[in-house]
């Protein structure tokens, strides 16, 4: 809970309030003390004088005390002895809003209001409402998206989360929490029709929006699955249609590799061909580390292939070194070090001698040999 953040949220008039005139005060009319922009203190409200605050302790000697503003201090110290008594009252309904305008993320103070939403039976429209109010400013924070969770769950009703989702996305298209949040009330209330649209739209947007391109994994994994070569297939076009938009976008390639993963991503027919006609037009660091996966992928299914020959396998290796040298030498230049492993590692695991180590070593002519004997 940081103090500069809490003070930002106190009216500007609190500070004012800590040097108040005690003999100013008799001389002040009753209209002063019900003025809604003048912040009274819990400790000097009547209705609260049964309720003995608790201060926070922070121990005999803290390292770094941090500098809660008193308005703030006040709220939680009463906040701390409400939830000492474990009172379950309106009062204590409304404290928790006070304490949640001070620090949102104070997850204590979600539970305990969650505890009051059920025991004072209240609205859980309302509450919504409340809580939208509070992403829309803080959309980032995790305890309210959880609260939201929770709430959605009570009522047992997604029909507001899609829209409301991707109005917070519409703001900020890569919010993790707004995603996160998705894609539990997708999988929790079976949603997924039109989730492929959504999030197709979003990558015609911004094709290096990382978290559509994991959305729309997420979507095909849970509904059609990649196991149908046509599902394949259509997702692979639709990587090399995205790539030639970015060739150096890396989100796309990871897809691609990520959905072929399981399958071998030298398996796809006509694949390894396609990404080398790519490769002429819109070669990049991702096209060229693709293409290595792919060669390193084809040697290690070779080995477990009786129809495929020594020759085929030395060819693979080579167009597979060629590829680390040439990201080492020219198109990652930052990481030479790494492809140059990668290249050797490769060569090592393979067990192919390259044409150098397999030449005889030169013939002695038969004079030279009479000589040295």
């Amino acid at each position: 809970m940081s103090g500069a953040e809490e003070t930002s949220n106190e009216p500007l008039n609190v500070k004012e309030d800590k040097e108040f005139d005690v003999e100013a005060e008799d001389h002040i009319g009753d209209d002063y003390f019900v003025d809604p922009t003048r912040y009274l203190f819990y400790r000097d409200r009547k209705e609260w004088a049964d309720l003995e605050p608790v201060p926070q302790d922070d121990g005999p000697n803290p390292v770094v005390k941090i500098a809660y503003s008193e308005k703030f201090s006040d709220v939680y110290d009463y906040f701390r002895a409400l939830l000492k008594n474990d009172e379950r009252s309106e009062r204590a309904f409304v404290l928790t809003a006070e304490a949640i305008e001070l620090n949102a993320a104070n997850y204590t103070v979600w539970h305990y209001r969650r505890v009051l939403l059920q025991a004072l039976s209240k609205d859980l429209r309302e509450e919504m409402k409340y809580i939208t109010a509070i992403i829309e400013e803080q959309p980032k924070n995790y305890q309210v998206w959880h609260h939201r969770r929770m709430v959605v769950e009570w009522l047992n009703d997604p029909s507001e989360e899609l829209e409301f989702i991707a109005d917070i996305l519409s703001q900020d298209a890569k919010n993790y929490h707004a995603w996160q949040h998705r894609q539990w009330v997708i999988q929790e209330y079976k949603l997924w029709d039109n989730e492929l649209e959504f999030v197709e739209n979003l990558l015609e947007d911004d094709v290096r929006n990382n978290s559509a391109w994991n959305q729309r994994h997420f979507v095909i994994s849970h509904t059609t699955g990649f196991s149908d070569p046509a599902i394949v297939e259509r997702e692979i076009q639709y990587c090399l249609n995205q790539i030639k938009k970015a060739p150096h976008n890396e989100s796309a390639w990871n897809y691609l590799k990520g959905m072929l993963q399981d399958r071998g991503l030298s398996s796809p027919p006509g694949l390894l061909e396609r990404v080398l006609e790519l490769k002429d037009t819109h070669c990049s660091p991702y096209l060229l580390a693709f293409l290595f996966d792919c060669y390193e992928d084809a040697l290690e299914n070779s080995n477990q292939k009786e129809n495929v020959g020594e020759e085929e396998r030395k060819e693979t290796l080579r167009k597979a070194l060629e590829i680390c040298e040439l990201l080492a030498q020219e198109k990652d230049t930052i990481r030479k070090e790494y492809w140059l492993y990668l290249g050797r590692s490769l060569k090592s695991k393979s067990g192919i001698s390259s044409p150098s180590e397999e030449s005889p070593e030169p013939s002695v002519p038969a004079s030279g040999q009479q000589e040295m004997s």
